[in-house]
């Protein structure tokens, strides 16, 4: 039976994916597994093989990109085939390009979803959900250039009073992944370029380290603060915060250690 099952891996390690996850994987014919869409700090696809007891085949971004996946298209084609992501399946665009493909060849495809850092991210930060505008990714600097997209999402949902999740970047094959540090130290150069009053001292953030960890890291504060905590290891993401309800003000401050004078934000 020709299938292609997108199973997302979770967060942190191979311990994450789902039983129904696993259980697929067990079954099926041939697997697959991409790294580049994000980092799993301690995933060892070793011991995910063995707890499958399955052989688990690795993709980069060029065969999935710019071959289209088609080694995967090929085997689902052949047999029930997996395709193991990080986090939650079809978030990475590129993967929902591949269950298109899948489904035009006549590919049946499914879903088995995973913990992702959008929900964790703001469920460890306390805030309210539905409260969240538009996401967005801070890239890394490339010859040069600093890209003014996450500056300008941040304007526009700071308008609306809506807070702001950013996704840090990450180069898998040069194994770097941005730190808060970085990301800010990017936001505040923009800032002193357009000074339009976005990026300032006083300005709240939350930044959280290692989302689905045991011991993960969260820590709220004012601009300056932050750029200087030290989160430790990757994978780090920010949220800007708008608006606060006052229970979101209470969440930060014994949630993620902010000042109490946050409480002067609530609106």
């Amino acid at each position: 039976m020709s299938e292609l099952i997108f199973v997302g891996m979770g967060l942190h390690d191979e311990n994450d994916i789902s039983l129904r996850g696993l259980e697929e994987v067990k079954k099926a014919d041939f697997a697959f597994a991409e790294l580049y869409t994000s980092f799993m700090k301690e995933l060892r696809i070793g011991k995910l093989e063995k707890l499958a007891r399955k052989k688990i085949k690795m993709v980069s971004r060029r065969m999935l990109e710019e071959e289209n996946g088609e080694e995967i298209l090929a085997a689902a084609q052949k047999g029930k085939t997996i395709f193991l992501v990080p986090g939650d399946p079809l978030v990475a665009t590129t993967h929902v390009d591949l269950r298109i493909n899948a489904e035009k060849i006549g590919v049946k495809t499914r879903i088995i979803h995973g913990a992702s850092i959008i929900t964790a991210a703001i469920g460890l930060s306390g805030l309210q959900n539905y409260k969240f505008g538009r996401s967005v990714t801070i890239p890394f600097t490339h010859n040069l250039h600093v890209s003014e997209t996450p500056y300008a999402i941040l304007k526009t949902n700071r308008k609306a009073g809506l807070h702001t999740l950013c996704f840090l970047d990450i180069k898998a094959e040069e194994k770097r992944y941005m730190t808060i540090k970085e990301a800010l130290g990017i936001l505040l150069e923009i800032e002193e370029k357009r000074r339009e009053s976005i990026i300032l001292g006083n300005t709240l953030v939350v930044g959280i380290a290692r989302a689905g960890s045991k011991n993960p890291v969260v820590k709220s504060g004012m601009f300056h603060k932050v750029l200087n905590y030290d989160f430790g290891a990757p994978p780090q993401t920010l949220i800007f915060p708008g608006k606060l309800h006052f229970m979101e003000a209470e969440a930060l401050t014994k949630l993620a250690d902010a000042p109490e004078s946050i409480k002067q934000l609530i609106r």
